[in-house]
């Protein structure tokens, strides 16, 4: 009794029972469709984040967070560029490497790669490389041996394994008696790495930054510096820094850049299907107004006598929005109760489904996982739930200004 009157009037319409069952139902049904749209979103969001987490860190196991090289050739005083990016206080690693293209040759197989040539012990501090090999080790790759470490795909594909020799031609030529002759050199493979991605476990050759140097006729230079940081979400902001702390011209780019194309594309996905799961909740919203619109119908004598008692349009109105608020903050709340729910456990679900079932919903042999991933973001959560509530919030407005518009003498003429 001490509530304001508005407040009492929604509540009570709100879990009062009607004459009218048809509206309970359509009440219920909105309720459980703003309840599903946020369920929906929730899961969803955190599934897409999940993969892009997962992509994203597959990316940058054979990657780096933001490389420094020379604006023209190689980079011969790669050595002091380390020194002082080393000094960063948010650089964790660094490394150099050597980069180039190439085509590995085994019997009638031919196939293009990018070799890449590494420190063994220094590579750790920038990649992940290390902890992706199947057989051998980074520590096999040796100076003037001339050894080679492919990715699983790749070494399928030219139908070789550990201790196998392979050839590597080099854009670079030799000029020799009979003409010009591009650079040839055999190689033995060393190990295998799988680190889950096509583009890297298919297209990339690691073998000693000596031995690629030589190779590309670099002398003592490199093609850059890879840097690993504590926080690869800095990574523009640091090479910004790095590129005016250097001295001398550099090019320095980051992981954003190098990959720019592909983390829009993902952003724009999420972007679209945010958009499209969100009109699950707009249908629901229209449903409240279907719902207050025959509950005004039904209320008519009702809204008549507060008219009569001193009640004003303004009162009327927030009656009716009080009634549609409790049914859209019920049907919020629920969704997102729900959604977190299922969003932190959608791995055992899954699992369990496919294990009942007898089915693989992710093969590991396309996707290159096995699990479904999920990172929930509590922003994603906080966005989702005030967004849906304001969408609910917005569909009372027509049906409480409808109410208030209800004149007492047109109502109750026929009561």
């Amino acid at each position: 009794m001490y509530k304001p009157l508005e407040l009492f009037i929604g509540l009570r319409y709100t879990r009062a029972k009607r004459r009218n069952h048809f509206i309970s139902f359509i009440s219920l049904i909105s309720m459980l469709g703003i309840t599903l749209g946020i369920i929906a979103l929730i899961v969803v969001l955190s599934v897409m984040n999940g993969f892009h987490k997962e992509v994203r860190e597959r990316i940058l196991g054979m990657a780096s967070h933001a490389t420094i090289s020379a604006v023209r050739g190689g980079l011969e005083e790669w050595r002091d560029v380390m020194e002082k990016a080393g000094q960063h206080p948010r650089i964790i690693g660094v490394a150099p490497y050597v980069e180039g293209q190439g085509m590995l040759v085994n019997g009638q197989n031919v196939t293009g790669v990018v070799v890449r040539g590494i420190l063994p012990g220094q590579e750790p501090a920038v990649s992940e490389v290390g902890d992706a090999m199947q057989r051998g080790a980074l520590d096999d790759l040796a100076p003037g041996e001339f050894g080679v470490i492919l990715g699983r795909e790749l070494a399928i594909l030219l139908g070789v394994g550990p201790g196998d020799k392979v050839t590597l031609v080099t854009p670079r030529i030799t000029v020799t008696p009979v003409g010009i002759m591009p650079r040839l050199k055999r190689f033995t493979v060393k190990g295998i790495f799988e680190v889950g991605m096509g583009d890297y476990d298919r297209g990339v050759a690691l073998v000693h930054l000596a031995d690629a140097a030589k190779l590309l006729r670099l002398g003592d230079g490199v093609t850059g510096v890879r840097l690993k940081l504590d926080d690869m979400f800095l990574a523009p902001r640091i090479s910004r820094e790095l590129a005016s702390e250097l001295p001398g011209y550099y090019r320095v780019s980051d992981w954003t850049r190098q990959h720019q194309n592909f983390f829009r594309a993902l952003r724009t996905e999420k972007r679209m299907m945010s958009i499209i799961l969100f009109l699950i909740v707009a249908v629901a919203a229209f449903n409240i107004v279907s719902t207050l619109v025959m509950v005004v119908t039904d209320k008519q004598s009702d809204i008549a006598i507060l008219r009569t008692l001193g009640a004003s349009p303004g009162s009327v109105t927030a009656i009716f929005i009080i009634q549609g608020a409790v049914i859209g903050l019920v049907g919020t709340l629920l969704g997102i109760i729900g959604g977190i729910a299922l969003a932190l456990n959608v791995e055992e679900i899954v699992s369990g489904i496919e294990s009942w079932f007898g089915v693989d919903f992710l093969d590991p042999s396309i996707y290159y996982i096995s699990k479904l991933p999920s990172d929930l973001h509590w922003d994603d959560v906080g966005f989702i739930g005030v967004s849906a509530f304001l969408i609910t919030l917005l569909a009372t407005l027509y049906p409480a200004w409808r109410a208030s518009r209800t004149q007492p003498a047109e109502a109750l003429r026929y009561e």
